[in-house]
């Protein structure tokens, strides 16, 4: 993507959130054409992301630890339609797929005597957390880890697999979605989030020109690429607009919040600035689209129950911008209060029900960490 006019005509057209195009239209049953014009056509016109997208969070991290080629290769074989990254550097400047930069929690670096004094306390975007970082393994150091369940109370099952997988480096994601589409002849989509970018660029492992050199290199660069490129801090959208065209997706936390960015830099808009008609004409002047948390689109109530949808999806689609929102998961902990059954938080609620109430705002598509409950409640949604 780029910046101002050049990436502005035709923005929704080009990420398939334009009101279906007749080759689209032509991919579906009748019964899903019915549904598209009936609640106003917002979907991907191309094939290959067909409307309501399904990304798989982390993978499929409901059932594989989060950010391994296990939990991406399990959310392709579950039939998810995009894959999530989230990037973060190694002290020698390599991109690897964890969630934070603190591992703690998501592998057996604690099982590592020779690593016991890596153990520090850091200010990460104003947050102090205790633990190990990436930024301070080089690659050779990261990859003698193994990856862990991140919720083990949660998801149990998910504990047989922990130390079967390393951390993988963002470009071994990419030969091996390079793979996997000649295996299955398509393109397997990513979805990559720039984590941390303007407290990694203060200590000198600034991420955007790292991604944009690896985009390059794998020709995911251009405004058709297969690829999303997302962050919570704008500015790191815009910077990396102007290095490569590949479509941006600025992520929107609870309302109320600002972001990193905006706090380091004295900009004193907040997330409910940015979800304003005004600020999203801005977010649409160099991204294609929003993802912003699921609470933006219906809030909850004291109870945790859903109250009435805001006008965020219409407002973001007047600005020729798709949305992504996140996260959905099956276990009544994460559930809106309207849809937990019974009283073990960790047991799987009717999460078909959440799905539905979620899809019935047009949004375009919804990342998940149980990618084939989001396809199946998308099914029965489309009427297929």
């Amino acid at each position: 993507m780029t910046q101002g006019a050049r990436n502005t005509p035709g923005r929704r057209t080009v990420l398939g959130a334009a009101v279906l195009g007749s080759a689209a239209a032509m991919a579906l049953p009748a019964t899903a054409q019915a549904t598209e014009r009936g609640r106003g056509g917002h979907g991907p016109s191309r094939p290959e992301l067909p409307t309501l997208t399904i990304v798989g969070h982390r993978g499929a991290s409901g059932y594989r630890p989060e950010h391994t080629l296990g939990s991406y290769q399990h959310a392709l074989d579950l039939g998810a339609h995009v894959i999530e990254q989230d990037l973060v550097p190694t002290k020698d400047g390599h991109l690897v797929c964890r969630h934070e930069n603190d591992i703690t929690g998501t592998t057996d670096v604690a099982d590592h005597p020779e690593f016991a004094s890596r153990k520090t306390t850091k200010s990460v975007d104003g947050v102090s957390i205790t633990g190990w970082f990436t930024e301070d393994f080089t690659l050779a150091e990261l990859k003698t880890l193994r990856a862990t369940e991140r919720i083990p109370g949660t998801r149990q099952h998910s504990t047989l697999y922990n130390g079967r997988w390393e951390i993988p480096t963002f470009e071994e994601v990419l030969r091996w979605a390079d793979e996997q589409g000649r295996r299955l002849g398509r393109r397997v989509w990513l979805y990559t989030e720039t984590k941390h970018p303007t407290y990694f660029r203060g200590i000198g492992l600034g991420l955007e020109e790292r991604l944009a050199k690896l985009l390059r290199r794998y020709g995911r660069d251009r405004r058709d690429s297969a690829i999303f490129l997302q962050s919570f801090e704008p500015t790191s959208i815009q910077r990396l607009a102007k290095l490569v065209d590949s479509p941006g997706v600025v992520l929107l936390s609870g309302a109320g919040t600002r972001p990193w960015d905006f706090q380091a830099t004295g900009d004193p808009r907040t997330t409910d600035d940015l979800i304003k008609p005004a600020g999203l004409k801005w977010i649409a002047s160099y991204a294609q689209g929003i993802g912003p948390t699921l609470d933006l689109i219906i809030p909850k109530d004291a109870s945790g129950k859903l109250t009435t949808p805001t006008t965020l999806v219409r407002d973001a689609h007047a600005q020729g911008l798709i949305l992504h929102p996140y996260t959905m998961r099956n276990e009544n902990s994460f559930l809106p209060a309207d849809f937990r059954r019974g009283t073990d938080p960790n047991a799987y609620g009717d999460a078909f029900g959440a799905f539905r109430t979620y899809f019935a705002t047009g949004i375009d598509g919804i990342f998940t960490d149980n990618p084939d409950t989001g396809l199946l409640a998308r099914a029965d949604f489309l009427g297929r």
